[in-house]
């Protein structure tokens, strides 16, 4: 079942921990009419992460839900997505968001997130930010890239949406590599976007499945 409508535009919260670069990147193809998207929220784990400057300058609401005053990831969750309900959203994008979440079952397949590796190589707890290109280079693999997945309760482990492959090259360092991946990346979220606001993403046995395009 597609928990999606079609209806343009989409409504997305974006979860942000640090300088919001994939936020940025949203912006700039709404703004260039692009992407059919309206960014109604921004959560930030942390008070002083640049995102919120990017969101605050687009007149973006935001909010921000510091991990370390809650117990647990569940009660961290709840007031997060408390946050998302009240904002109407249909769809919770993570944007470099470092802290784990509970995905409540009203949000099921209804939360993404995008990952600089091709998922299942280079993922899982502790496998982030420059850690995953150290390990692709350390490995000596040929391809690494971008994968875009729906968020389940594991991590890095809810059904692939959208990969894109970039080449390893010789004389690569982590910060080269990543430079490439989050080219990949500006194209891989907004793309995987327009997919879902179309209403061509279902979920059927742990694989995202995209419909073809209908021709009019």
């Amino acid at each position: 079942m597609n928990p999606f409508s079609p209806k343009p535009p989409l409504r997305i919260a974006v979860l942000i921990s640090g300088g919001g670069t994939t936020l940025r990147n949203l912006i700039e193809k709404i703004d260039a009419g692009e992407l059919n998207v309206e960014v109604s929220l921004v959560v930030s784990s942390s008070p002083s992460a640049g995102g919120l400057q990017h969101a605050e300058k687009a007149g973006i609401h935001t909010a921000v839900v510091r991990r370390k005053e809650f117990d647990s990831p569940d009660q961290f969750s709840r007031v997060i997505f408390d946050h998302c309900r009240r904002a109407g959203v249909d769809l919770v994008v993570m944007g470099g968001f470092l802290k784990q979440i509970t995905v409540p079952d009203d949000f099921t397949n209804r939360v993404i997130n995008i990952h600089p590796a091709l998922i299942p190589a280079f993922c899982g707890k502790g496998f982030y930010g420059h850690y995953v290109h150290e390990a692709v280079l350390k490995y000596g693999v040929k391809l690494s890239g971008c994968t875009v997945h729906f968020v389940d309760n594991q991590y890095d482990h809810g059904p692939v949406i959208l990969q894109k492959a970039v080449p390893v090259l010789d004389g690569d360092s982590p910060e080269t590599l990543a430079a490439r991946i989050f080219q990949a990346e500006c194209e891989a979220y907004p793309e995987t976007l327009r997919l879902i606001a179309a209403g061509r993403v279902r979920v059927e046995d742990h694989r995202a499945r995209i419909a073809p395009q209908r021709v009019v």
